[in-house]
């Protein structure tokens, strides 16, 4: 296994990668950036979107729907922004946070309350008509969201828990949710998560410099990664075969990191992972 800082640019909060047509887009939450990178030729594409934004979904017509201070908005691959809809106006304490797509097209992500707000944010779904509803709530840290192979069961992460729960899936709508992974035995904050073939996830821990990966079946730790960078923040499954984990980073507040903010990738893990969904809108 091989662990390697690549591409040229550093975020100041580096966040949300997702894996699309042979190269790794994700987000520059602080420097209010959508960054497009390709492994392969090392080509990156930076889009400024005026704000800071903390996910960005491919969409089937083409093009990227993300969220962020304002709400839901399209991005353009000639990075034009479009707003859609923002179901928290009147927060000016909460921004959107990570989010992902369901296997049937729908967009769920969440809000965070920057103050700490317990309570203060909700997981939103934002359907392929441009409806926007509340589907998980109250959470303070709306964070890694991922679903399983058929679609029936989606894993989320309410950071200040520490804890995975699952819900039921159907039809755009979460139900029976319960804790299947205890997080409390990491002392670092649970971040984005990716999950592979086997159904296991991989979750980074901000502030813990590594990616860990759990069987929701059982509830264990498997396997544990550690990376050269204390804010570890999110990761994703790419390459050709789906079976480089790309993981997302950012600057420490205090300490000073050689490639902090860079984007890490781990080869050789021997597991491959399930490809991106695409909103449907």
């Amino acid at each position: 296994m091989t662990v390697e800082a690549i591409g040229t640019y550093r975020s100041t909060w580096g966040e949300g990668p997702i894996w699309v047509n042979g190269r790794l887009v994700y987000v520059d939450i602080e420097s209010h950036k959508v960054i497009s990178f390709n492994p392969e030729t090392g080509d990156e594409v930076i889009w400024k979107v005026g704000q800071r934004v903390g996910t960005v979904v491919p969409r089937a017509s083409g093009g990227f729907v993300a969220a962020g201070d304002q709400g839901f908005f399209f991005l353009s691959e000639e990075g034009e922004v479009s707003a859609i809809t923002d179901p928290e106006p009147e927060k000016e304490n909460n921004r959107f946070n990570d989010g992902k797509c369901a296997p049937d097209g729908h967009f769920f992500a969440g809000t965070i309350s920057l103050v700490k707000k317990e309570g203060d944010a909700d997981l939103y779904r934002l359907s392929p008509d441009l409806a926007v509803t509340k589907a998980y709530g109250p959470v303070t840290n709306s964070n890694g969201i991922v679903w399983n192979a058929d679609g029936k069961t989606c894993y989320y992460i309410d950071t200040p828990k520490k804890e995975v729960l699952a819900f039921d899936y159907q039809d755009g709508v979460l139900t029976n949710p319960h804790r299947v992974v205890s997080l409390n035995h990491i002392e670092s904050s649970p971040d984005g998560m990716a999950i592979d073939e086997k159904g296991h996830l991989w979750i980074a821990f901000c502030h813990g410099a590594c990616v860990t990966s759990f069987d929701p079946a059982s509830g264990y730790e498997i396997q544990r990664v550690e990376l050269p960078c204390l804010e570890t923040t999110a990761c994703a499954f790419g390459g050709p075969d789906l079976a480089d984990l790309y993981v997302t980073t950012g600057v420490h507040k205090t300490e000073k990191e050689e490639h902090a903010g860079r984007i890490f990738v781990i080869k050789g893990l021997g597991v491959t992972g399930l490809p991106t969904n695409f909103f449907g809108g």
